[in-house]
């Protein structure tokens, strides 16, 4: 697969109160990700950006919400969830801050 696609895969971390429990009970991690993105790809993206090994991968769909603003009606996106399962013994840190260039 190509580097700059995986790199562009993940788009954010999804922290909170769910996926923090996850995390420490499953071992595993809750990711947004592009809404074309296979198993795989999840897969080889979360192992290139942090260095783990990754057991499986769980994906959904989120449906965006109907929103009104007075009498205008909105939709949000709808957007690709991934659970990822680590193997036992590997840990993602997500809380942590990264190493200031002094």
């Amino acid at each position: 697969m190509n580097q700059e696609r995986l790199l562009q895969v993940i788009l954010a971390p999804i922290v909170s109160e769910k996926s923090t429990l996850l995390a420490e009970k499953n071992q595993q991690v809750a990711f947004r990700v592009a809404t074309d993105a296979t198993k795989p790809e999840i897969k080889a993206a979360v192992e290139l950006l942090f260095n783990v090994k990754v057991e499986g991968v769980s994906t959904l769909n989120v449906k965006g919400k109907t929103k009104r603003f007075g009498r205008f009606v909105g939709r949000r996106k709808d957007w690709k969830k991934a659970y990822v399962s680590l193997v036992p013994g590997q840990e993602i840190d997500l809380t942590a801050t990264p190493a200031s260039a002094e």
